[in-house]
């Protein structure tokens, strides 16, 4: 499902526009980010002679979606060819470069052992997994100087990470740009900040409510504690938008509109405590993105009937958003793929009820192994192909129907 902030005839943008790229959360899930922008630079490959440049000029990402971003701020020197990195990083993710269950003595042999060590991890931690191995990943697979260094040589114009404090309950975006310029944009509950984006930055983006532990960063002069950037995250093109992006393609991963459930995820009475976790944790991740662009078309057409001259003076600009989502159950290829898991963690998702039904998709937050991601990948590419000229087009640029 895609909604398009501007009519169809309108679709090419002008050349010299500025591209951004929006990247939702959801654990495990955002595989399917890296599949799609593995299509997208096959397809920008085919269609001509290669593009010099990185295709998105500004780059925003939240959760894990952070991490996709990030990563590629990190390649954008190398053009297309970070869009296949970005693949290839996918492609060599387990379980235990991401998270760790507590060492708890007789957890091998004991799902009990195993839940107290998850209860005893919560009460000091705050979290019940480990995410440490997630830092030493990223500081591995990112090398944290070229952003700054495709910041100055104009390949990107911005990288922006969004947080949200426990502290004080504010959304927090931290940007990273060409020009180094304080970011003037604040609204209630939301904040703006430069600061050169890092691992903590990443792993704050990252910290899944419950499952991973908060991260501090400073922020106006003091330490506050961060979790998950998707916690009411309630405007996720704005930073783009913010950062003069004119032309955003946005990627989700929520859960395809459909009028039944899935038929691998069948109803089965009474709830199972893995399925209600799922459900809040599909709270957390609850996916605007549909919301904004539609709130991003209601401006676009408001200002299409207004006079030129008065439209000038206006402090808004006409947007183009071409969004995309998965076109299957999540859920449902993860209930196929649950038992690759480590075996703690299967044990541990057994006793909650989280291995079949809808109790799965707690799992699909979790699910980094090989299976699971290339099922992702593949969806995504499939998701692309499937709209290969309108991606194409939306993100070729040149002078035919121009955006007015």
């Amino acid at each position: 499902m895609h909604i398009d902030s501007l009519p169809p005839n309108q679709h090419r943008p002008p050349s010299g526009s500025t591209a951004g790229l929006v990247l939702m959360g959801g654990g495990a899930r955002t595989a399917y980010q890296a599949g799609a922008l593995q299509a997208i630079g096959d397809l920008l490959g085919e269609k001509g002679p290669k593009p010099a440049r990185f295709p998105f000029q500004v780059l925003s990402g939240t959760s894990a979606g952070a991490l996709n971003a990030t990563f590629l701020a990190s390649q954008a020197m190398n053009g297309l060819d970070g869009l296949q990195a970005l693949a290839h990083f996918w492609g060599g993710l387990r379980s235990e470069a991401v998270f760790h269950l507590p060492n708890t003595p007789l957890a091998k042999f004991s799902r009990w052992a195993t839940a107290l060590g998850l209860v005893l991890s919560a009460r000091q931690h705050a979290a019940a997994m480990d995410s440490f191995a997630l830092v030493d990943t990223l500081h591995k697979a990112i090398a944290l100087d070229r952003i700054d260094q495709a910041l100055r040589n104009g390949d990107l114009r911005a990288l922006a990470v969004t947080a949200s404090s426990y502290s004080t309950g504010a959304h927090w975006t931290f940007c990273q740009t060409r020009d180094g310029l304080p970011i003037p944009w604040s609204r209630p509950g939301r904040r703006a900040e430069q600061q050169p984006i890092t691992i903590e930055h990443l792993m704050a983006s990252s910290a899944i409510p419950f499952l991973f532990p908060p991260t501090p960063l400073w922020v106006d002069g003091r330490m506050e504690f961060f979790g998950d950037g998707s916690m009411r995250q309630i405007s996720p093109l704005a930073c783009a938008v913010h950062l003069g992006a004119d032309r955003i393609f946005a990627i989700g991963v929520g859960q395809p509109a459909r009028s039944g459930v899935h038929p691998m995820v069948k109803p089965s009475g009474r709830p199972s405590l893995g399925t209600i976790a799922g459900h809040a944790m599909a709270s957390v991740f609850h996916d605007t993105l549909e919301a904004d662009v539609e709130q991003i078309a209601r401006i676009n057409l408001t200002l299409l009937a207004l006079p030129e001259p008065l439209r000038a003076q206006l402090p808004f600009r006409p947007i183009e958003v071409l969004s995309l989502q998965p076109s299957a159950s999540l859920d449902g290829l993860a209930q196929a793929h649950v038992a690759s898991l480590p075996k703690p963690i299967v044990r541990t998702l057994k006793g909650l009820g989280a291995l079949h039904g809808s109790g799965a998709a707690l799992a699909s937050y979790l699910l980094f192994e090989p299976g699971f991601i290339q099922a992702l990948m593949a969806l995504g590419r499939a998701d692309v192909q499937a709209r290969a000229d309108e991606i194409v087009a939306f993100l070729s640029p040149s002078d035919t129907h121009p955006v007015p």
